[in-house]
């Protein structure tokens, strides 16, 4: 038989084989194994899922992980007492869990590295990594923690500052409600302090270093009575999002958040990365390293979604006129 014939028998037989080959998917995690996770929080776990644990367990479930069949989540929660976090974190070690997501800051972040240098570490959200010194460099972490970070140029603090001067023009004194132990937000706060000068604005600062300090800071409004109050997102802050909210709308008091949830809970206006975006993608990291990825060699990523959330029910309670320009650049109105 000719070589040409020989090999157009070979080529229709190729192709008769691919065609009732069955089509090829995406990789799914094997279905006989249980991947097990390690969730540990400061705050108080809910019976309800928040928006971010909620968009977490969604991310992993679409790619191929469903709790009670491939995918157990252990929870331990310290109940705002750091000091239990420790002993939490080795408790997650010693299940053992294949992930561990630290849901915060330095430490929850820090108890996971103490407990573990061979465990992979997942941060949905971290300030400043590198800065705090908990990582080599974003792009090559080193170790075994990874992840995301809501840090992004210092000038969103002015940009804060900004637009809760846009909303109210009137404000003359402005409070900022932070924790200075986060090395991300005294950047910010040092930008607010540089737009300030240009916008007119005195800004006096309150430190509160967890929720036991919230109550106090709310005493010290009350007596200062600020024209208006800026919160910096931390684990203290995001839980009394809703006593702060009431707090200040009570107070007549606008208000800048650097969350949109803060907003849901009755805040005026947010500006900031999309929180529950960064939930969704820790999700990936969690795949890509039950795939056999290591987390030294995954690139610590930076928000690329960022909001501006606005209630128009609380700026009606405030009695203030949002300016249809505002209004216009806003991604969501809150009516």
């Amino acid at each position: 038989m000719p070589k040409r014939t020989t090999s157009l028998i070979s080529t229709i037989a190729l192709v008769v084989c691919t065609l009732l080959l069955p089509p090829m998917t995406l990789a799914a995690p094997p279905a006989s194994k249980i991947y097990r996770v390690g969730y540990l929080l400061l705050s108080p776990l809910s019976d309800t899922p928040s928006p971010d644990r909620a968009a977490f367990i969604e991310g992993m479930r679409n790619l191929g992980y469903e709790e009670g069949r491939n995918l157990l989540i252990e929870y331990r929660s310290a109940n705002w007492e750091p000091e239990f976090l420790s002993d939490l974190a080795a408790e997650l070690v010693k299940l053992p869990v294949d992930v561990i997501i630290p849901v915060g800051g330095r430490p929850q972040i820090g108890a996971a590295m103490q407990a573990t240098r061979t465990i992979p570490i997942v941060m949905p959200f971290s300030g400043d990594p590198v800065g705090a010194g908990l990582v080599k460099s974003l792009a090559h972490p080193g170790g075994n923690v990874t992840g995301l970070t809501f840090d992004v140029t210092p000038e969103v603090g002015a940009k804060l500052l900004q637009l809760l001067k846009e909303a109210a023009p009137k404000i003359k004194h402005v409070t900022v409600l932070w924790n200075p132990t986060s090395t991300n937000f005294v950047r910010h706060v040092e930008s607010m302090k540089s737009g300030a000068k240009g916008l007119g604005v005195t800004l006096t600062s309150i430190n509160q270093h967890g929720p036991k300090d919230i109550e106090a800071a709310l005493a010290i409004m009350r007596h200062k009575r600020p024209d208006a109050l800026i919160v910096m997102p931390d684990p203290a802050t995001s839980s009394y999002r809703q006593i702060i909210a009431e707090f200040a709308t009570a107070n007549r008091i606008p208000t800048m958040f650097g969350f949109r949830l803060y907003v849901d809970a009755g805040g005026l206006m947010s500006y900031g990365p999309n929180l529950p975006d960064n939930f969704r993608r820790a999700a990936t990291y969690v795949d890509k390293i039950f795939k056999g990825a290591k987390p030294a060699d995954l690139p610590i990523e930076q928000p690329n979604k960022f909001e501006l959330v606005i209630n128009l029910k609380t700026a009606k309670a405030l009695r203030i006129k949002i300016p249809p320009a505002l209004l216009l650049r806003a991604d969501e109105v809150i009516k």
